[in-house]
């Protein structure tokens, strides 16, 4: 929280907690990209996993597509 607050700096807070300095880096950016979902509707946290279901079938079948696409070339280049 200390590091969001960015009262000190991030190698003040490393000396401070004894911990490195990218961790707290780290930590920060987890924290600042978690809290979107800390306070969205179940509603809003459904869509989006259902949006992120979609996604990862649809580069699924991308990847289906590219190796139906590779093998129809080279089959293809039989015939030329």
């Amino acid at each position: 929280m200390a590091a969001i607050r960015e009262q000190q700096t991030v190698s003040e807070l490393a000396g401070h907690f004894g911990v490195h300095s990218s961790q707290i880096q780290e930590w920060k950016r987890r924290v600042l990209e978690g809290a979107k979902d800390l306070f969205s509707t179940a509603q809003e946290r459904k869509e989006h996993h259902g949006k992120e279901s979609e996604v990862a079938e649809l580069y699924e079948q991308i990847g289906r597509l590219k190796m139906e696409l590779e093998w129809l070339k080279k089959k293809a280049a039989r015939f030329e």
